[in-house]
């Protein structure tokens, strides 16, 4: 890792969901709680606990050098509303089989 930058990931105690257009997206108490340098508190849900079926693969991929290479997934109206590492770096093999969403609810 660059000198000072840190990612952590934790079992969240939280309880997790994301919804859309009125619509639960993925709903959870089993996220984990990924908190990474320079970045807000990132909560990653299990693919059990998310609607894929809802959700279209992007052609988008992105690269973090500290955690890999980034999938995709949109909805009609929300391009690009999630993403996943399906082969994550090892040292956050904790994500793997997980999904990230923009701004969901916490409680």
């Amino acid at each position: 890792m660059t000198h000072g930058h840190t990612i952590t990931i934790d079992k969240s105690e939280r309880h997790v969901r994301v919804v859309h257009g009125g619509q639960v997206l993925a709903e959870t108490d089993r996220a984990l709680e990924l908190r990474e340098t320079g970045c807000p508190v990132r909560y990653y849900i299990p693919a059990e606990d998310v609607r894929l079926d809802l959700l279209a693969p992007s052609d988008t991929h992105t690269v973090c050098p500290f955690k890999g290479t980034a999938s995709y997934w949109s909805l009609p109206d929300a391009a690009d509303l999630v993403w996943a590492y399906p082969d994550p770096l090892p040292r956050v093999a904790e994500i793997k089989d997980h999904y990230c969403f923009y701004e969901p609810d916490v409680s």
